[in-house]
């Protein structure tokens, strides 16, 4: 089964939402596809706890108004099938897409760091710990501890604390004078004050690392470095971000120069490959505002209204500041490379430790030495570690970028030229 359409926009994040929404008063076909099974993405995600914010609801309530832009939610990319045709797979089927303009929305994903003790239960990313609370995860009651990098740190605490869960502290890396650098700056952005002033907590702690997950079974505990002294704190649960890692792999896939860790744009957001644009974080992490214009410029731009979009360009150059601001303040301590020991894990799936690693040259060889990234999770959480960690640039994904029926897979024997 194959449908054609217009436009195809892979991604119903903020960026991906802004970009239909701005696409659609042209009368174009749109799909918008995500995994997910609402609209909203990681940051507005969904769900028996979650409070979706007004800004969500409402472009939720406008794409469901528009006759001409079809949401196809729960629906995973599996393949490339052809020139400006994939494969994609939902709960019920699988068919082909053929599309004439593309918009990648694929936002990002947490860079999680290995270090004593991170595989316990208990420990979750920053992230990781705030989507399984919006989705029911009972937390009342229970010791916090959030460590790492980032506003992130300040969201998925203030989501725990609602739920009553016990905060004990937020340890985040950066620096005392970083951070204040940072939030000097913030009156530029008066929105972005006055919610770092919503979420800002009293055992918010600067210049604090975390060194180990302690317990035997599960987490019992976690030791810290604060300001140059070991802590340690007894908890139920440690939730660890340190930042986040655009996802580019289907933008590899196809085709797409990267520009560092992410999808390379010009000014209208298009990528180096004719007719695919990129919006949002899989372009450079900067926020949900910086997503939303960017979302707006590649829709505007993908349906031939480039004025429309250049209108769009002192917004987006106003919260690209903030994303260099917010960069460049809670750049990771290279100690943090450190915190590892020979037996940590680093490749959970394929329980491959930091020491089997250390001799390794790249990837691949990484890969045919070790399955380190074979796994079931892909690469998708030790690619990063091991990005970092190493200075290994991860390889373009090879297909099925995700798993699949082998009904679907059959369906590349109707696509002429597969």
């Amino acid at each position: 089964m194959s449908e054609h359409t217009d436009l195809l926009i892979i991604g119903a994040g903020p960026a991906g939402m802004a970009a239909a929404l701005a696409a659609a008063p042209s009368g174009a076909r749109i799909l918008l596809l995500d995994d997910n099974p609402l609209a909203g993405g990681q940051i507005w995600r969904d769900g028996p706890q979650a409070k979706l914010p007004v800004q969500a609801q409402r472009m939720r309530e406008q794409l469901a108004a528009l006759g001409n832009v079809r949401h196809c939610p729960a629906t995973r990319v599996i393949a490339r099938a052809g020139a400006k045709q994939l494969l994609v797979e939902d709960d019920e089927r699988g068919w082909t897409i053929t599309y004439h303009q593309l918009i990648l929305c694929t936002g990002a994903r947490e860079l999680l760091l290995p270090f004593p003790g991170w595989t316990l239960p208990g420990v979750t990313g920053a992230g990781g710990l705030q989507a399984l609370i919006k989705g029911g995860l009972p937390v009342r009651g229970e010791r916090l501890v959030v460590a790492g990098s980032g506003p992130l740190l300040l969201a998925s605490a203030a989501t725990a604390k609602q739920q009553g869960a016990q905060l004990l502290r937020i340890a985040e890396q950066a620096s005392r004078g970083a951070v204040a650098g940072f939030a000097a700056q913030l009156p530029r952005w008066p929105h972005k004050l006055l919610q770092s002033v919503t979420l800002f907590d009293a055992h918010y702690r600067t210049g604090t690392q975390v060194l180990a997950a302690l317990g035997r079974e599960r987490l019992e505990g976690v030791r810290l470095l604060q300001q140059g002294k070991v802590v340690e704190l007894a908890c139920d649960r440690l939730a660890c971000g340190f930042g986040l890692i655009p996802n580019t792999q289907l933008g590899q896939a196809l085709g797409c120069a990267l520009a560092g860790n992410a999808l390379a744009v010009d000014p209208w957001q298009a990528t180096s490959v004719i007719d695919h644009y990129a919006a949002g974080e899989c372009t450079g992490f900067g926020g949900s505002e910086l997503a939303l214009v960017e979302g707006r410029i590649a829709g505007h731009a993908a349906v031939g209204e480039r004025n429309a979009a250049q209108r769009l360009w002192p917004q987006r150059a106003r919260w690209q500041a903030f994303a260099r601001a917010l960069n460049q303040a809670f750049a990771l301590d290279p100690g943090l490379k450190t915190l590892a020991a020979a037996d940590t894990l680093v490749c959970r799936c394929e329980d491959v430790p930091y020491g089997a690693l250390a001799g390794q040259r790249d990837c691949r060889e990484a890969k045919l030495a070790t399955r380190c990234g074979m796994g079931a999770c892909q690469g998708r959480v030790c690619g990063g570690a091991v990005q970092h960690l190493f200075g290994w640039q991860p390889p373009a994904p090879r297909p099925p970028f995700s798993p699949a029926r082998i009904e679907t897979l059959l369906c590349l024997d109707d696509v002429p030229g597969a």
